[in-house]
């Protein structure tokens, strides 16, 4: 990504704008199997809330940022961002959430920038597939009783 391709495709934004991320362990779909994979996303305020009130999430850490230090060739260079992906429509979804704080300040006091959380209450248990197709089969309908459209 390069070094300004977030704050370019949203001017009202600087780089000191708050954003929060999250590391969230999702699943593909290979061959009728799961693969296990790692998905850098960002997090919007409402969303970050929840996740303090201790319900069960794909996360397994969150960390508060800036628009600035997220474009840095750095932040992804972390040790622990090795093998993490970013999210479909990473910059696009990322400005959205940047709003969100900007609309809600007071969410900007659950994390200070610059710090993580990994307390979270971390679940698998449902799992977030991301090549998911619904494919609906004639199966599927729903029969209903021969008197269900009928006028008595």
């Amino acid at each position: 990504m390069t070094s300004n391709a977030i704050l370019d495709a949203a001017p009202e934004l600087t780089a000191s704008a708050y954003v929060v991320v999250g590391v969230a362990i999702c699943f593909r779909r290979v061959d009728d199997e799961l693969e296990s994979i790692k998905v850098l996303e960002p997090i919007p305020s409402a969303y970050l809330e929840s996740l303090f009130l201790g319900i069960p999430t794909a996360y397994e850490v969150v960390m508060a940022t800036t628009l600035g230090d997220l474009q840095s060739d750095q932040f992804m260079n972390q040790a622990s961002m090795a093998d993490v992906r970013l999210c479909e429509n990473y910059r696009d979804r990322v400005i959205a959430s940047a709003r969100t704080y900007d609309g809600h300040p007071e969410a900007k006091s659950l994390m200070a920038v610059g710090t993580q959380h990994t307390d979270l209450n971390h679940s698998t248990e449902k799992k977030r597939i991301l090549n998911f197709k619904n494919i609906v089969k004639a199966e599927d309908n729903v029969r209903q009783h021969a008197h269900t459209h009928k006028k008595l």
